[in-house]
C-alpha cells in the first residue's frame, strides 16, 4: 500500500533530501501508524465504519488538499542543502504528524484495505490476534517501506549534486500541489454532478 510514489512519498524524499535520513524515517513513520489505523478499521468491520466516512468525506478531502497545496508550496522554496540538517525531537515529530494528518485524511486508503481484506479473506478475520497480526503486518511492512525509501535517497543524496536536490524538492512540491488540487478538484466535480 505505501510503495505507490504519491504525495506522500514525494514529502518523503523531499524531507530526507532537505533533513537527512531520519526525517524521511519520520515521515514514513506517520504514514505507517495511519494505515495502521485504516487497516485495524477495515479489519475489525469496514461497514460499520463506511457511513461514518462518507459523511466526513468532504470535509476530510477539504483539509487534505488545502494540507498539501500549503506542503507543496513550502518545498518550491526549497531551503539550501549541504549537511544533513539536524532534525531535533521536535521537528521528528512535527513530520510524524504532517504524514500522519495527510494519510489519515485520504479515505481512498481505508477503502484501498477494505477492498484488499475482502479480496484475501481477510475482512472477517476471527478473533484479536488475527486482527492484530493483520494491523501488525500492514505497519511493520509500510514502515520497512520507508526505510527502504529513505535509506536509498539518504544514499543517493551524498552522490548527487546540491542542485539535484533543488530540483527534486521542487519537484516534490509541485506533485503535491497537484494532489492537492486534485483533492479539492474531485470534491467540488461530486458536488456539482
Amino acid at each position: 500500500m505505501a510503495a505507490p510514489l504519491g504525495p506522500i512519498g514525494a514529502l518523503c524524499i523531499n524531507r530526507t533530501f532537505e533533513r537527512g535520513f531520519w526525517a524521511g524515517v519520520a515521515g514514513g513513520l506517520g504514514t505507517a501508524l495511519a494505515d495502521a489505523v485504516y487497516a485495524s478499521l477495515a479489519a475489525v468491520g469496514f461497514s460499520a465504519f463506511a457511513a461514518t466516512l462518507a459523511t466526513i468525506d468532504a470535509p476530510l478531502k477539504i483539509v487534505g488538499g488545502l494540507f498539501m497545496l500549503w506542503l507543496g508550496w513550502k518545498s518550491l522554496k526549497p531551503k539550501p542543502v549541504g549537511n544533513a540538517a539536524q532534525v531535533g525531537a521536535r521537528d521528528l515529530f512535527g513530520t510524524i504528524a504532517a504524514t500522519f494528518f495527510l494519510t489519515i485524511t485520504n479515505p481512498m486508503t481505508i477503502l484501498s484495505f477494505a477492498a484488499i481484506f475482502a479480496g484475501l479473506g481477510l475482512a472477517d478475520a476471527a478473533g484479536t490476534t488475527s486482527v492484530f497480526l493483520v494491523v501488525a503486518g500492514v505497519f511493520l511492512g509500510s514502515l520497512l517501506w520507508w526505510f527502504v525509501l529513505s535509506g536509498g535517497v539518504a544514499l543517493a543524496r551524498q552522490r548527487l549534486p546540491e542542485s539535484f536536490s533543488r530540483r527534486v524538492s521542487s519537484l516534490s512540491g509541485l506533485i503535491l500541489i497537484l494532489f492537492g488540487l486534485y483533492a479539492l478538484g474531485s470534491l467540488a466535480l461530486s458536488m456539482v454532478a
